[in-house]
């Protein structure tokens, strides 16, 4: 048994793979606009094939002339003939290879951006259920398998095919009985093919899949080492790493013999058909059906077809791996990326939230959350509150619409439905490469300098934004300035005020602080949600102290709601958590 036959299988949902025929009707779509360009490369190989199937014939009648003892003078027209035919080759090749190179190009860059394009509008719940590792190894190795085949697979494979039914038309020219001597092993190269592509087709699909699964655990361990660490779940970590990566090898093993089986095969039928030439050559010189010298180019023709036979077989193996990339990345591409939205029709009034009876589990018979009702007044503040587990990020990302509830329903009612409704901040910010005011206006592209000036003054970041070497055309993010937990936070929420939603919620986006920057980016927060429906996962209990309502979720169910005093004064489990609060700030 296998390392990949006992590996369970992913308990996410990988994004979908397109089917054969949803990925070449694509590739039509991408080629299409670009007609012209791949008509040319085209004929330009055309050509140069078809020139250079003048040297076989040229060869022979050199080999005529010396059998019919011609002198040595008789050899200068052939001898210049092939010069020319040289360098003829030679141009024709290299303005074909670089039309064809430029339409690879051209394919790949529209491809990569399809698909960019399409991936950052995936639904969150999706990528989440997919993992990181599944969407990053579509962008970077499918994409780099197909690049590979674009600009180089492809146009060998097409100058080889091209190569092959001329040559055979060569020796068809020369005599018929060539062509047939060169076919008899024809039927053993087609079975062989066909014996690998069902093979090696479900092989390749599977060892991208596995290639996802390594890269999403090697993202989840080394993105949480120090969690893994202060866990002490090292060792647990390093076993699935390592079974990922066993599996993955053992495939790419799989694969090597596979290929090496079926060139075996392949180097038997070019022997099976060279010795049908050379006899078949033989025999009709001996019976004066041809000359010496076309026997010579027709052993001179097939012995040219061995490598484009080899390079045409050896390629399509290349060819099958980038239609298995392609395929990854039209599953994404023509994904409907419409995200469930919690929407009810415009009342005429400030926002409203409505959850009614939602249950949702992310599992068939794990409950997350059972039966919750939950009313958001217009412009009211609620606060979400509870130990770790019961359910306040769940219920959080069902009203942002992130995740669809198993059962029950939310909807919003009297927000301007052109809108963006609703806005999820949690505490795991981005900020993006380049100028600062680049990443704000990531929130809302037509914002002026001092609208910019204005959300970060709102949020309290606005002298250190303005201090900044470059103020906010400084470069931040990766490769730039790099931000506090603080900073990036109070960014997030300069762009929430920049989107300007009806309602907003924030899970937990001042938890990665720190007790230095709480209370200033508790402050922040308060501003940013003003004048909007605010649904608060609270971190610290003195958010949920000024929230109009709040709501208390233990395993999952509403246990309480009501306003702080009121609910400090009924002494239940918002009370305990108080005093369990207070006594820690004490």
């Amino acid at each position: 048994m296998t390392v990949t036959d006992h590996l369970e299988a992913p308990s996410r949902d990988i994004l979908p793979v397109a089917s054969a025929r949803r990925t070449w009707a694509a590739l039509g779509r991408l080629v299409r606009p670009h007609r012209a360009l791949a008509f040319g490369a085209l004929v330009l190989l055309i050509a140069a094939t078809a020139v250079g199937l003048l040297v076989s014939p040229l060869l022979g009648h050199m080999v005529d002339l010396v059998v019919d003892g011609r002198g040595a003078g008789s050899m200068t027209l052939p001898a210049i003939s092939l010069a020319v035919v040289a360098v003829g080759v030679g141009v024709l090749n290299a303005l074909g290879t670089s039309t064809g190179s430029r339409l690879g190009e051209v394919l790949l860059s529209r491809l990569r951006e399809a698909f960019v394009e399409r991936a950052v509008e995936l639904p969150l719940g999706q990528l989440e259920r997919a993992g990181s590792g599944d969407l990053s190894s579509r962008i970077t190795n499918d994409v780099n398998k197909i690049g590979e085949a674009l600009r180089y697979a492809v146009p060998e494979f097409t100058r080889s095919s091209l190569m092959i039914a001329l040559t055979l038309v060569g020796l068809g020219v020369l005599d018929w009985r060539f062509m047939l001597a060169a076919a008899v092993a024809v039927p053993l190269q087609v079975w062989t093919a066909r014996w690998y592509v069902r093979r090696s087709m479900p092989l390749y699909a599977k060892h991208r899949t596995i290639i996802g699964d390594q890269q999403h655990q090697l993202l989840n361990t080394i993105g949480g080492a120090a969690t893994v660490r202060a866990l002490r779940i090292t060792d647990d970590h390093e076993r699935q790493v390592e079974r990922r990566s066993r599996a993955n090898a053992e495939l790419g093993i799989t694969e090597i013999l596979l290929q090496t089986r079926f060139f075996n095969r392949l180097n038997l039928a070019e022997v099976i058909s060279l010795t049908s030439v050379l006899l078949t050559g033989f025999w009709l010189v001996r019976v004066d059906a041809v000359s010496v010298g076309a026997a010579t180019a027709a052993a001179l023709y097939f012995h040219a077809l061995l490598g484009p036979i080899t390079s045409v077989l050896f390629l399509f193996d290349e060819v099958q791996m980038a239609t298995v990339s392609l395929a990854r990345l039209v599953g994404v591409v023509e994904l409907d990326t419409s995200a469930p939205r919690p929407v009810a029709k415009a009342a005429g009034t400030p926002a409203a939230v409505t959850v009614k009876a939602v249950t949702h589990s992310y599992e068939p018979g794990h409950l997350v959350l059972r039966d919750v009702d939950l009313e958001l007044a217009a412009g009211s503040r609620t606060a979400l509150v509870g130990a770790s587990g019961a359910g306040k990020t769940t219920l959080a990302k069902l009203v942002a619409g992130v995740h669809e509830p198993t059962e029950g329903s939310i909807s919003i009612t009297g927000a301007d439905e052109a809108l963006r409704q609703v806005v999820l901040i949690t505490q795991e910010v981005h900020v993006f490469a380049g100028p600062l005011s680049d990443d704000l206006r990531l929130a809302r592209p037509g914002a002026s300098d001092e609208e910019l000036v204005a959300a970060l003054t709102k949020v309290g970041a606005v002298d250190w934004a303005l201090a900044l070497p470059d103020g906010l055309s400084t470069n931040v993010g990766e490769d730039g300035l790099q931000l506090t937990a603080a900073q990036a936070q109070q960014v997030a929420l300069a762009r929430l005020i920049l989107i300007d939603p009806p309602v907003a919620i924030l899970d937990e986006a001042t938890a990665e602080a720190g007790s230095a920057g709480a209370r200033i980016l508790e402050q922040a927060a308060g501003a940013a949600l003003e004048g909007r429906t605010a649904l608060v996962v609270a971190h610290r209990l003195t958010q949920a102290a000024t929230a109009d309502q709040i709501v208390v979720l233990d395993h999952g169910c509403v246990v309480e709601s009501g306003t702080h005093d009121a609910l400090v004064s009924a002494g239940g489990r918002y009370s305990e958590l108080w005093s369990a609060w207070s006594g820690t700030r004490t």
